[in-house]
């Protein structure tokens, strides 16, 4: 089966119906069973990304806070990098 066929599915009762009456009783048991980790495993992904987020923002606020405490700004920590002359570069000497 591939995705499409599967976002057709989830998409639409109708066709997720038309699909299941080709299953019997024990293969639709087991497709719940295997959808329903499928579910669990995304919901636990889902819950780590979250707390990565609230953590890296949190990691943030205490570096902007600390860099208000020593009178900084975020520009003070930038450094520029230098910047190319504009221009064709030297011709080399001439040739006689």
């Amino acid at each position: 089966m591939s995705s499409e066929t599967l976002e057709r599915i989830a998409r639409n009762k109708n066709v997720a119906r038309a699909a299941a009456r080709q299953l019997s009783m024990e293969q639709l048991h087991k497709l719940a069973e295997v959808i329903e980790e499928v579910i669990e495993q995304k919901k636990g992904e889902e819950q780590q990304r979250q707390q990565e987020e609230a953590e890296k923002e949190r990691k943030r606020s205490e570096i902007l806070e600390a860099i208000n405490e020593a009178g900084l700004s975020v520009d003070d920590l930038v450094v520029e990098p230098p910047r190319r002359k504009r221009g064709r570069p030297p011709k080399s000497a001439s040739k006689e």
